[in-house]
Formats: structure tokens, C-alpha cells, sequence
């Protein structure tokens, strides 16, 4: 496919918007931007959008999401960790793009783990894996059920309908079974929850309605809205406490069988949906369930584009290790502020240019803006009440 780059001007934030809060709504709706081949990857042009539209591929190229590779590259950084005293559990359950660097502790939730003071993490995901059970899997057929999708994986944590981990876990991911049998539901405190793009290339229905609206006979299991939905009710009944954490999938760009490349998450389309329709999905779900958000698709929180991809990604799909510890960075604004660690501003204010980022480095608000915009937080900062964040 040999057409020119179709590029709409990146979304630009400025500091005001961020200590505002001003982000991408849940009502906005996101347009096409990216038509790219094998020529123009990693430039940007100016042109106007009239003309986009999205492209179906049927002949999309499935990454491999098992390579558990590092970025070599990416020099060794220390991040400075903090005493684990099991007061904090977090568990993580999604797929490569939490379960890459795991090997060497570069993995997503162990980076997030050390930016938060007095956690444990238990690092779940399975590279590979769907939210969504396998149309081929009997879905009322609980003893006998072998998925580890994240439907399987909750089914397997809440212990209900007789679903059994060994049989999920115990052959081929007996580590991942050792970390779930190491923690008790009731203890989570947070649950980080990243699926979506093994649901794009295996073609998962969004959900039970069609592209008009209308019921289809297709059961909410074997939908990606329906698997985390129903996923999450069963954790919540098993762990009262704890909060989540819907992290959407990564933006990427893509190619064809031919190794041609297509465009990105915005505009190519599995015949269901683009990968950022089913972050839109994602949102729907944390909407429902009262959880938060992580936006990895929209750079709402980097810079994580068409033109910095080649930093970010180790290939065009995958986060390598720079991208990894800047989504941990920012994914640990979420419990730092709820546990009143640092101030809640932190989690709107902290964006990451990545030709700008220092990997060891942590974000902080001048005291001017944390005074003018957030004069509560002002007062707690001042009496020393944020461990992560002292008066200078």
C-alpha cells in the first residue's frame, strides 16, 4: 500500500490545560489521523483531514506478544525504593505489555511498585492473553475451564462457579499460579487491569450489539466489554476494598502480512473496530464499575505518537523499557494520590515529553500552581503531610 501520510497536527496540551484537568472527555469522540507505509514512519506531515477514513485490514500482522525481550539500549536506571510492608497490594493482570521486563524488574508493575510507598505487587499478566474467553471455550462449562483471559484469570482469583486456577494456571504459567496463590482477594487494595490488543488482532466482538445498535446472540463472555465488565463484578465481590485501574490499550502502528505498514491505532480496523475503539470500550467499562483510567492510547500523559514511537515501542506494538518506566511513572500518580502519598493534582499535571525525560526523575508542581489551582492540597503539601512530597 503506497499512500502518503495523512497526519492531523498532534495534540498539543499546554500547563494550563494539565492543572486544570482538562483532558480528552469521555464524550469526545477521537478521528482517524494516520495513513503511513514503509517511507514515512517516524515523520509527520501537515495535511487536512477531510479525507480520512479507516482502513479494514484482513491480512493484519499479529505481533508476537510472548517476547519478553528488554530494551538493551536503554541504560540501567535506579529508581528509589521504598519499604515493603504488605500495607498496600496491588495486583496487575493484563498481557505482554505488563508482562515484558519482568525477567530483570523492568516490568510495568514492578516499576510501579517502587514509586509507591509500602506496596506489593503481584504481577499477574500473561502475554497473549485476551480479557475475552475464546468463542471455542463452552462458557457454562466452569469446571472444565482452562482460559487464562482475564475473565478466567477473575474467575480463577474469586474462586467462584468451581473454576479451578490449577487447570487455568498450573501447566504452563506455574509462576504466575505461585503469585496468585500468595495473596488473599480480601487483602487487594488495587487492581491495574490492561487487555485490548489480543482482542483486536484475535478479532473479539466489542460487545453483545452490532455496528446499529441491535442485541446479537453473541454472549457477553466472548465480548471484550462484557469480559471485563463481568470480570471486575467478580472481583469486587471477592475483594471489597479495592480499587481499579482500567489502563487502556497502547497506541501502536501496524502492518500487513507483507510487513507493509498500514496505519495506526486510529485508523486500521480488524472488520470490528480500530484499537482505540476498543479503548473507547475500556472507558465504558470503567465508567459502569467506578474505576479509573489510564489513557496509553490518546497522549493525554506523553507524548507516545506517530513521531516518537521509535522511542517508545521496540516494534511499533510492543513498549520497550523507556516506555515502560514512563507509563509506570505515571500510572503511580493514581495510588499515590488516592493514598495521599503525593498531592491528587499530580496525576492531571505530570506530562511526559520523551525527548525531555529523565528516567530517574519525578514529577513535581511549582508551588505557585499547586497554591493558585489546588489551595487545599497547598495546605497539606506545607504541613508536610505528602511523604513523596516535601516543602522546599
Amino acid at each position: 500500500m503506497k499512500k502518503s501520510i495523512k497526519l492531523m497536527t498532534a495534540f498539543a496540551l499546554t500547563f494550563s490545560m494539565l492543572i486544570t484537568g482538562c483532558s480528552l472527555n469521555n464524550n469526545d469522540s477521537k478521528e482517524a489521523t494516520e495513513y503511513i507505509n514503509d517511507e514515512n514512519v517516524g515523520t509527520s506531515e501537515d495535511a487536512s483531514a477531510d479525507a480520512l477514513s479507516k482502513i479494514v485490514a484482513d491480512d493484519l500482522a499479529e505481533p508476537d506478544f510472548e517476547d519478553p525481550t528488554t530494551d538493551a539500549s536503554v541504560a540501567e536506571v535506579s529508581v528509589e525504593e521504598y519499604p515493603i510492608d504488605e500495607n498496600l497490594v496491588m495486583v496487575f493482570l493484563g498481557d505482554s505489555q505488563f508482562a515484558n521486563g519482568r525477567a530483570d524488574g523492568t516490568d510495568i508493575p514492578t516499576l510501579v511498585g517502587y514509586r509507591v510507598p509500602n506496596a506489593t505487587v503481584y504481577n499477574l499478566a500473561i502475554g497473549g492473553t485476551t480479557a475475552a474467553l475464546d468463542q471455542n471455550s463452552p462458557y457454562l462449562d466452569f469446571a472444565n475451564w482452562s482460559s487464562a483471559c482475564f475473565l478466567g484469570m477473575a474467575y480463577a482469583i474469586s474462586g467462584s462457579s468451581g473454576v479451578d486456577r490449577n487447570k487455568i494456571l498450573e501447566a504452563y504459567y506455574p509462576d504466575v499460579l505461585e503469585k496468585m496463590n500468595s495473596f488473599n482477594p480480601a487483602d487487594v487494595d488495587y487492581y491495574f487491569i490492561e487487555y485490548g490488543a489480543n482482542d483486536f488482532f484475535t478479532k473479539v466482538p466489542l460487545d453483545i450489539y452490532d455496528s446499529e445498535g441491535q442485541p446479537t446472540d453473541i454472549n457477553s463472555a466472548y465480548t471484550y466489554y462484557g469480559a471485563l465488565n463481568t470480570g471486575i463484578t467478580l472481583l469486587k465481590q471477592v475483594s471489597p476494598k479495592a480499587k481499579f485501574v482500567i489502563v487502556y490499550p497502547f497506541y501502536g502502528i501496524y502492518k500487513d502480512s507483507n510487513d507493509v505498514y498500514l496505519g495506526d491505532s486510529y485508523v486500521v480496523s480488524n472488520g470490528i473496530g480500530t484499537l482505540s475503539d476498543y479503548a473507547e470500550k475500556a472507558k465504558n467499562v470503567a465508567e459502569t464499575q467506578g474505576a479509573f483510567i489510564f489513557d496509553g492510547m490518546y497522549h493525554t500523559k506523553c507524548d507516545l505518537y506517530l513521531d516518537t514511537q521509535e522511542q517508545y515501542l521496540m516494534d511499533t506494538v510492543h513498549l520497550n523499557e523507556t516506555g515502560r518506566r514512563i507509563m509506570a511513572r505515571l500510572i503511580a500518580h493514581i495510588p499515590n494520590g488516592v493514598e495521599g502519598y503525593e498531592p491528587k493534582a499530580y496525576r492531571e499535571g505530570d506530562f511526559i515529553k520523551i525527548a525531555e525525560y529523565v528516567p530517574d526523575s519525578n514529577y513535581r508542581m511549582d508551588d505557585d500552581s499547586l497554591k493558585t489551582y489546588f489551595p487545599d492540597e497547598y495546605e497539606k503539601y506545607l504541613n508536610g503531610d505528602y511523604i513523596l512530597v516535601q516543602p522546599q
